[in-house]
């Protein structure tokens, strides 16, 4: 079978954890990484095992490389990811999207205009346990859907010394921790449910108003440590926290809390739904189990297990029941999905993983939800 080849753009947390997974699967392979400055692409590439180092430029023209991964910070994927269309190549790119909805309505017409496979890396959707959700509640074990409770916790950005690029709103765009992981946390609350979100209404606020930045390059997630002469004190404008209350299309209603200062809490997704004949709760930190509420009966607590799980779910399982799986399997199994339509050579009709359209309803939402936030007040989706 002919190998797809496929290259990464930007070295920082997520572009090595694209590499790994695509490792993962037969006859793909990564055979350039690319970064704006050459000398970092090719120190990196080494590390990597990465054959070929690029810029940008130079990769897009390369006849060989049929894909191309997004991982830069927010303000370059729109440019990237349009400029790799252009040339031919399909796209997978981190989210969000775009940093402007404009932005994002041009790259989905576009993408559609070539034909080419276009997916947004909303991974968490491909945690077994969250299809087994989604597919229980389509087999109606969960009744209508009363309310949905949601919260995404992390504490990366917990001190007045941490920071990132994301902090930097010409980077990032005008909201951090809603567009950051409020977007992964809206996104599986809407594929879970299967409910469409109408109307939000949110408040947000900054902890640390000002934030001490290094005045050299660290790496996110790296822990290291600088004395104070190695620090200028900035202001911050994008929120630390957030909470938004949804209205749905069923009429119901829910809530959802982001927090990158919750000490202790390194990156913990939580959903629960309460429907008319029972609740759905999971979490990630704890992402082989589900909790099934009960009025009448004893609660459930189901492990996975492919032997008990629908077939759609199963489909996620590479290991028996017991071996646990985590967050970078579901890489690897969203890009098993991207990766059989890239071999067909164009996008699905109905694709099975996230696209850039599921890219740019994200990115509305959370445009509201900003809007909600500076006018105070419900905003219609």
């Amino acid at each position: 079978m002919k190998k797809i080849k496929a290259a990464i753009v930007g070295t920082g947390f997520i572009g090595p954890a694209h590499l790994e997974a695509l490792r993962r699967i037969p006859n793909i392979e990564v055979v350039a990484l690319c970064e704006v400055n050459i000398e970092l692409a090719r120190e990196k590439a080494t590390l990597l095992g990465i054959p070929e180092a690029f810029t940008f430029e130079a990769m897009l023209q390369n006849p060989e490389i049929d894909v191309v991964h997004i991982c830069t910070p927010n303000f370059l994927h729109f440019s990237q990811s349009k400029a790799a269309l252009l040339a031919g190549k399909h796209v997978v790119c981190e989210k969000p999207l775009a940093t402007k909805i404009e932005e994002a309505e041009e790259l989905v017409a576009l993408a559609k205009e070539k034909g080419l496979v276009n997916a947004v890396h909303f991974n968490l959707r491909y945690y077994p346990m969250v299809r087994q959700m989604k597919t229980m509640r389509e087999n109606g074990d969960l009744g209508d859907i009363y309310s949905v409770m949601g919260s995404y916790l992390q504490d990366w950005l917990f001190l007045q010394t941490d920071y990132n690029w994301r902090l930097e709103p010409d980077k990032s765009g005008d909201s951090r921790a809603i567009a950051d992981i409020g977007s992964h946390l809206l996104d599986i609350t809407e594929y879970i449910s299967g409910l469409k979100i109408t109307e939000v209404m949110a408040d947000f606020s900054t902890v640390h108003k000002t934030r001490l930045k290094p005045l050299k390059a660290i790496e996110t997630y790296s822990g290291k440590m600088l004395n104070a002469s190695d620090y200028e004190e900035v202001p911050i404008t994008t929120e630390d926290h957030a909470t938004v209350m949804l209205r749905f299309d069923n009429g119901n209603k829910g809530s959802v809390t982001v927090s990158q200062v919750n000490a202790g809490r390194k990156n913990r997704l939580n959903i629960e739904i309460a429907g008319s004949k029972a609740n759905f709760e999971w979490c990630s930190e704890r992402p082989n189990e589900m909790w099934i509420g009960k009025r009448e009966t004893a609660n459930q607590h189901l492990m996975k297990d492919p032997a008990l799980f629908s077939p759609e779910a199963a489909g996620l399982i590479s290991f028996p029941g017991g071996h646990n799986e985590g967050f970078p399997d579901t890489s690897k199994q969203m890009f098993k999905e991207v990766y059989a339509a890239v071999r067909e050579g164009k996008q699905p009709v109905q694709p099975s993983f996230p696209t850039f359209e599921d890219g740019l309803r994200e990115l509305i939402i959370c445009e509201r939800i900003i809007e909600s936030h500076k006018e105070q007040r419900w905003v219609k989706v």
